[in-house]
Formats: C-alpha cells, sequence, structure tokens
C-alpha cells in the first residue's frame, strides 16, 4: 500500500463505491482500483440495474458511463438522485468534445473522464470529490477500523460508537489482534501464540477467559462483533 491517507466513512466503515459500465472488463479493473484502496465496490451493467443496486448499496458515490444499454447515464443520476439527491457521480465517457462536457456537468455530472482513463487519475478524481461532498473522514494510519469500533495503536484509546472503552493491557493486545484480522477466523493456538507467546498447550482456557472479558467490554448491550465459530476459533466482524 502506498503511504497516502486512508479514507473512510465518518463512521469509520468503509467507502462506498458504485460502478457502472456495460463493459465488464471496465467494472472488474475499477472494482480492483477501488477496493485496493479499501473502499467496497458495487457494479451495474445497465441503468435500470444501476438503479435497483443504488436502492440496496447507498453509495457514496458513482462511477458512471454515459452510454448504456437502456438508457443514458444522465438518466441514471437524475433517477438515483430522486432518492438519494447529494450523491457526487463522475462520468465515463469515450466522447471528449467540449460540448458534450459541458452537457454532462450541467445536468448535475460532478467530473467528467474520457475513455481510455488512467485508474490512478480517477481514483485521485474520487478522492477529491469525496472529501469536497464530506462524505469522508481520513483515517489516521495509527487507528485500527473495524465496523464502528476504533483502536488507536498510539494513544491505546478504544471506542465503539464513540463511546470510550478502558481495557486492560492485555484485553488491547487481543483486540489489536483481532481487529488486524477482521472476519478471520483465529484459531486458539494463534491467539495464545500471537498475544501471550505461549506455545500452545493447556493454556487455551486463558484465551476464552479474556474473551469473555473482551465480549463484557465491547459488545455489552450492543449488536455482538465478537463471535465464536465452534471448534475452530474466534472471528471479529462488523455488527
Amino acid at each position: 500500500m502506498d503511504n497516502r491517507e486512508k479514507l473512510t466513512r465518518p463512521d469509520g466503515t468503509p467507502i462506498r463505491i458504485l460502478a457502472v459500465d456495460d463493459e465488464a472488463s471496465i467494472t472488474e479493473l475499477l472494482s480492483m482500483a477501488l477496493r485496493y484502496e479499501g473502499w467496497e465496490v458495487a457494479t451495474a451493467a445497465s441503468g435500470n440495474e444501476a438503479v435497483q443496486v443504488a436502492k440496496q448499496f447507498k453509495p457514496d458515490a458513482l462511477v458512471l458511463d454515459v452510454m448504456l444499454p437502456d438508457f443514458d447515464g444522465l438518466e441514471v443520476m437524475r433517477r438515483i438522485r430522486a432518492f438519494d439527491p447529494d450523491v457526487p457521480v463522475i462520468f465515463l465517457t469515450a466522447k471528449d468534445t467540449v460540448a458534450d462536457r459541458i452537457s454532462g456537468l450541467t445536468a448535475g455530472g460532478d467530473d467528467y473522464v474520457t475513455k481510455p482513463f488512467s485508474l490512478e487519475e480517477l481514483v485521485a478524481r474520487l478522492r477529491g470529490l469525496l472529501r469536497r461532498s464530506g462524505a469522508t473522514s481520513v483515517k489516521p494510519e495509527s487507528q485500527l477500523v473495524v465496523g464502528d469500533l476504533v483502536l488507536d495503536e498510539d494513544s491505546h484509546e478504544v471506542t465503539r460508537g464513540g463511546d470510550p472503552i478502558q481495557l486492560t493491557t492485555t484485553e488491547f493486545e487481543l483486540l489489536r489482534y483481532l481487529m488486524r484480522n477482521p472476519r478471520r477466523v483465529l484459531s486458539k493456538a494463534q491467539i495464545l501464540d500471537r498475544v501471550w507467546n505461549y506455545d500452545f498447550g493447556g493454556q487455551a482456557n486463558v484465551v476464552e477467559l479474556y474473551i469473555s472479558y473482551l465480549r463484557k467490554k465491547i459488545d455489552a448491550g450492543r449488536a455482538p462483533m465478537i463471535h465464536t465459530v465452534r471448534g475452530a476459533g474466534y472471528m471479529l466482524k462488523p455488527a
């Protein structure tokens, strides 16, 4: 990864981008580049599909091809903005005339990229657009964020939904290991090795004990984030 600031939604969850193009090769490339940024990506290959996906996915921005098989990108934007008025839009187009650029922007688009385009340039424009729209916050490199749970590795502060959580040193190290591996099942042996530096053997109850401590502090009164996977270990994932 590069050293650019990581952008997230203000609540710490990943940015969501809807990429719409009838060429699968383009949406695959876009998905790869945007997921590299740590963002969530949904794709659509037609105008009608884009409108339906947007209702469910609730994107923070659209990357929208002007020419689609059913109706054009301007109409897609109008229909999506009927229920999401402020969503920013970057148009993709094969046309490169001044008139086409002006028509896209005067119709309410926020930016315009001509095919063939540079993925780096498109991502840079999206980052700028997201900042200007207020859809993002910058995640300091010292922070681990999973859902509404935030752990600062420098200050050792932990919050969930903005509420501070006091942890002991061992609880903090256990949570840090879980948060560095979100959605991954971690065995008791792995946790012992990484958090306690023990070889596995008779100490599994220590892991169970500290998982229970963490649950009381992290999950109490909230949707659970720490899950037991029977016979396999534990997993942390957004509620």
